[in-house]
């Protein structure tokens, strides 16, 4: 190697290696390229297809990047106007599940099961089964069984709250009776004398007088 080529910069990366500007890039394997063992062409693709399948992708990767890059700026800007107008993500999500129910509501698969449903339905309402049935129920329900069931019924309830109202006015009506009788006002009396020989005086607010209180005091005893 020549040393005029050598770099003998001591602080140098390339301290000891040649520099030689002889040498060019071409040699440096390309990735895809013809010979590469990395990355062989499929058979039957020539060097220039490949060449302009390389081109297509670095266009169409390049479309990508400029793509996102327009896609986030709009999903900024977007942002910006829900803070502006005041949308939170709850309302958001309000908006997203209202408008997934009616997208729903019109697909093709919610429609069909619709109409299924209904041709289902149409076919047990028309068939001899139900109509039977129905036919059934009707007469029962204008029958003379059910309508004389149905009034017994009726009286039997009315009866019943009528006896009720009448038992509690008799029995609101004898408490008051006997209030009223001279057992009960005998025994109320006898509770009020217990009371006052239990509580005294004091208990109806009268006051209660000490021998002291009624002892004369001397104000000159003899001696």
């Amino acid at each position: 190697m020549d040393p005029a080529g050598q770099d003998i910069n001591l602080n140098s990366p390339n301290k000891g290696l040649g520099v030689d500007r002889s040498e060019s890039l071409s040699d440096v394997p390309v990735e895809g390229a013809v010979g590469n063992s990395a990355n062989p062409l499929p058979p039957g693709l020539t060097e220039e297809e490949a060449e302009e399948l390389r081109t297509e992708l670095t266009k169409v990767e390049e479309e990508i990047n400029t793509l996102r890059l327009v896609l986030s700026a709009k999903e900024r800007h977007a942002a910006e106007l829900k803070r502006k107008l005041g949308l939170n993500p709850l309302n958001e999500l309000k908006q997203n599940l209202t408008k997934s129910w009616q997208e729903v509501q019109t697909s093709n698969a919610y429609v069909r099961t619709t109409e299924k449903l209904g041709e289902w339905n149409e076919r047990v309402t028309h068939s001899d089964l139900y109509l039977s049935a129905s036919a059934t129920l009707d007469d029962i329900t204008h029958s003379e069984a059910y309508k004389k069931t149905q009034e017994t019924l009726s009286q039997a309830g009315q009866k019943t709250s009528a006896a009720l109202s009448t038992m509690g006015t008799a029995i609101s009506r004898k408490l008051g009776d006997v209030r009223n009788s001279a057992t009960f006002k005998s025994f109320e009396d006898r509770m009020g004398n217990l009371k006052y020989k239990v509580v005294g005086p004091r208990g109806n607010g009268e006051a209660v007088t000490t021998p002291t209180d009624t002892t004369p005091t001397q104000e000159n005893p003899p001696f």
